[in-house]
């Protein structure tokens, strides 16, 4: 995608994307809702018209092309089975219309159906399975098209919390076993941080930052995608740079991260301290943090405190005694810090 721009009237609602994917890659779009996130998949599969800029696929500009000519495949958030047709019929249905034989037509379906452990449930309906296997009939149905490029709108959006875990196991499974290049549309960020060969971090219609998952967890560019991927989110205090300390409201000393990460910030320079939860650790005399909210999650304790008025969240590992209206010492790990620039949001490094 090249310096490509949506606009509905004089709104515009993509701004000048640029996103290059290599051949068999899984990449995922991933932003908050309205970022222009599923607009951009819409506008590769051909449903919506480029306002400016062009999209290659294989090294076809295909700005002018019919959707039915892209070689894409596409798999939607609501399944779009047909109920009166069987799961063959419906693995099937592209490659009828296409006039394909019909040994061509089973053999494709055959391989699908293996694939996705299918073969027992071509004979029903689409309301004869249940969520997780309509969403395998509608991988399918777009498997047996052997596309040069699958599109998936958040396909595990209706599905419950465990079965979404299975899913995406399994779509990930299938991308390694086929190798088709992938796009794939989620405004989950843990989804994407688990599945994406590369992640495409979209904020108001721009890219904030195209990497690897753990390219952006550990080098977020801004604090919007430092606070966008990980979960929970990244904590941010706003301070100065005092010496070798960063101090924040209430007189809070926090240590710097190494020189290489602050970016030249020098003494008394305004800045965001940020620091993730998992990288605050319980410390007999370290930061006094009052507490306000213990959540225990089974395998790691959340706790909610505030720390010279700011509003900072701790997921502690160990098991620890605390209540609210109790103060704990914690302790940040500064190789894992980050410091921002107040007015940009730009993070800050050498």
């Amino acid at each position: 995608m090249r310096n490509v721009r949506k606009s509905f009237g004089s709104t515009e609602i993509l701004h000048g994307v640029d996103v290059g994917m290599a051949d068999g890659e899984f990449v995922v779009l991933v932003g908050p809702s309205g970022c222009g996130k599923s607009t951009l998949l819409r506008m590769i599969a051909g449903l919506e018209n480029i306002t400016a800029g062009e999209i290659d696929i294989g090294g076809r500009v295909v700005n002018d092309v019919a959707p039915k000519d892209r070689d894409i495949a596409m798999v939607f958030q609501n399944y779009a089975l047909y109920p009166h047709m069987t799961v063959r019929e419906n693995m099937a249905f592209s490659l009828r219309l296409a006039k394909a034989p019909r040994e061509v037509e089973e053999a494709e379906v055959q391989r699908a159906a293996r694939i996705l452990g299918l073969s027992e449930l071509l004979h029903r309906y689409p309301r004869q399975l249940s969520g997780g296997q309509r969403q395998r009939v509608a991988m399918g149905r777009a498997i047996v098209r052997n596309p040069q490029v699958f599109l998936f709108d958040e396909p595990l959006s209706n599905l419950d919390a465990k079965l979404r875990v299975q899913m995406r196991a399994e779509i990930k499974e299938l991308h390694q076993r086929l190798r088709t290049t992938t796009v794939y549309v989620t405004h989950d960020q843990i989804e994407a941080m688990t599945m994406a060969d590369k992640i495409v971090v979209m904020h108001a219609g721009r890219v904030e930052q195209i990497g690897a998952p753990l390219d952006l967890y550990d080098r977020p560019a801004n604090m919007f995608v430092a606070g966008f991927i990980g979960s929970p989110a990244m904590n941010f205090v706003r301070g100065t740079v005092r010496g070798d300390r960063f101090v924040s409201e209430g007189a809070v000393d926090w240590p710097l991260p190494p020189p290489a990460a602050r970016g030249g910030a020098g003494e008394g320079r305004p800045a965001v301290y940020g620091i993730r939860p998992e990288h605050l650790f319980p410390a007999t005399g370290g930061i006094p943090a009052e507490v306000q909210v213990v959540e225990p999650t089974g395998a790691e304790m959340q706790v909610l405190a505030r720390v010279g008025g700011a509003p900072v969240l701790c997921a502690f590992r160990e098991r620890i005694a605390a209540r609210p209206g109790e103060t704990i010492g914690i302790e940040p790990d500064p190789a894992l810090a980050h410091l921002f620039d107040v007015e940009t949001g730009r993070r800050l490094s050498a």
